[in-house]
Formats: C-alpha cells, sequence, structure tokens
C-alpha cells in the first residue's frame, strides 16, 4: 500500500457523493481530517484560497441545486463572485462538496472518481 499522507477532506455527512469520497479515502489508506463545513463554516478567506488551488471559480463551486441559491438569486451569471463568496459564508450549504486536500492538490471530487487524482 502506498505510504499515507495528511489529507483533508470538506464533508457533508448527509451527502452520498461525499461518503462514498470519505471510503475512498479510508480505502486507499490514509486517516482525513474531516471537517463538517455546515458546522464549521467558512470564511472568505478560505473559500479564496481552497477555490484558488482548485482552479475553480466561485460559480463552479456554487452548489445549484440547494434551495438557497435560486431564492438568494445567485443562479443569474451576471451575480458577482464577492456576492457568491458572501451568500457561501452565510450559507455553507451553498458549497459544492465535497472538496478535498493533499499534499498532490485541492479539487473538488465530482464525480467521486475524480479524488484518484490526488491520493
Amino acid at each position: 500500500m502506498a505510504k499515507s499522507f495528511p489529507v483533508t477532506i470538506y464533508h457533508n455527512p448527509k451527502c452520498s457523493t461525499s461518503r462514498q469520497v470519505l471510503e475512498m479515502i479510508e480505502g486507499a489508506g490514509h486517516k482525513p481530517d474531516v471537517i463538517e463545513y455546515l458546522k464549521a463554516g467558512w470564511t472568505k478567506k478560505q473559500l479564496k484560497e481552497l477555490f484558488a488551488a482548485a482552479g475553480i471559480t466561485a460559480r463552479q463551486a456554487l452548489r445549484a441545486k440547494a434551495k438557497e441559491a435560486d431564492e438568494l438569486g445567485l443562479l443569474d451569471a451576471k451575480v458577482s463572485d464577492a456576492k457568491l463568496l458572501g451568500a457561501m459564508v452565510e450559507h455553507p450549504v451553498l458549497v459544492e462538496r465535497p472538496f478535498v486536500v493533499s499534499p498532490k492538490g485541492t479539487l473538488l471530487s465530482r464525480p467521486k472518481e475524480r479524488v484518484k487524482e490526488i491520493l
């Protein structure tokens, strides 16, 4: 088995994809730091750094399926990243999941198999 290294997953235990990615990380021999972001919340700085490391925009990280995305008018393509980030801090459910961070990279693990790229 490959050598274990630090892995962090921003996890929502109610999400089947997030649970499956966590199982894949553990199955690869890692003991990940599990951050339940719905409880822990986010800061704008944290989100900006996470999205930059993953090479995606706030728009790409928006969980468009969340009812809050529609209710807050965030699905309009004209909404700025600053407004998206503010809404994500206020409503952590608006961040797509799961994000995984390892020494090999940071990514949004959708589809779940993508996590293999950084394990």
